[in-house]
């Protein structure tokens, strides 16, 4: 059996395509294919439905995918413990973080190129459900989400960075209450562009608003933050998002803050393991040291 033979199994589940798949690990289709063969006779299982096409794995062929992302993931580390051995100054670490977030990923990059100056950084923005999903197949190392969505059975470690705070936001052509607070009923006059109501977020803000009985002018509902960010600063819309999802030029903002609706903690988390990677528990203790419950407040 060939580390090469489940690299190509791992491509495979992931683009759902054979030749995708090849092209993906620079091989040719019939090369693939016939990798993947030789792997299910050493096994003495089936690991693909085939049929013209590819039509997903077998019962065992998705345990088997579990195992050889381990293996892989366990390759990977281990070249990477030879290379710290050599130099400290690089390395790979791949993380997830919520779309709003987006404001405070590069103030973690930074902290972490500080002091491992070659570390290539890989972000992907997905859900927290989609972060915790990702670090079980250790297809991240680290994420950036709601910590209170993590049970207390989960087998991860995490670290508060800070409490969310959602705020109303529009553009300086549209007028707003005058008082630094605004009521729901206030906000519910208004045309509103929100996140989608798969988002967290969002559904903090229904829930706010549910409870003080107030039906909110939803214009607009959308997964973009830069679609929202350009109907907001171009006076169209206001809009109810956490501070650390404003846009960069928040100083064209209006904002007012908001009474009864959650601060949740928002922090890093990883996956607990028996043996860390250097390279993972470096980037471990750098963040542990951050502390950003200031930084994101009005």
């Amino acid at each position: 059996m060939f580390l090469r033979q489940l690299s190509y199994l791992i491509a495979l589940d992931k683009y759902r395509h054979f030749s995708r798949a090849a092209e993906h690990c620079g091989v040719s289709q019939p090369a693939l294919s016939a990798g993947i063969r030789q792997l299910e006779s050493e096994l003495g299982i089936t690991i693909i439905n085939r049929n013209r096409r590819f039509n997903g794995l077998t019962e065992e062929g998705q345990r088997v995918l579990a195992w050889a992302r381990q293996t892989v993931s366990d390759l990977s580390n281990l070249r990477q413990e030879a290379a710290f051995a050599q130099d400290i100054a690089g390395g790979s670490i791949a993380i997830g973080i919520m779309p709003t977030t987006m404001q405070v990923i590069p103030l973690l990059v930074e902290s972490l190129k500080a002091a491992i100056p070659a570390l290539h950084v890989s972000i992907t923005v997905c859900s927290s459900t989609e972060i915790l999903h990702q670090l079980r197949e250790h297809q991240i190392q680290l994420g950036l989400m709601y910590l209170d969505q993590i049970s207390q059975e989960s087998p991860l470690d995490a670290h508060a960075l800070y409490q969310e705070q959602h705020v109303l936001a529009a553009g300086t052509g549209m007028v707003l209450p005058h008082a630094h607070h605004c009521t729901w009923e206030n906000v519910g006059q208004l045309p509103l562009g929100l996140l989608n109501r798969q988002m967290r977020s969002r559904q903090l803000v229904d829930t706010a608003f549910r409870e003080a009985s107030i039906k909110p002018h939803i214009m607009l509902e959308t997964n973009a933050l830069e679609l929202l960010h350009t109907e907001v600063l171009n006076s169209r819309l206001a809009t109810i998002l956490p501070v650390a999802a404003l846009p960069e030029r928040s100083g064209l903002l209006q904002t007012r803050l908001l009474e009864n609706i959650p601060s949740p903690d928002v922090g890093i988390v990883r996956l607990q393991q028996t043996i860390t990677p250097t390279l993972s528990m470096r980037a471990w203790e750098i963040l542990q040291k951050l502390d950003f419950h200031h930084s994101y407040s009005i």
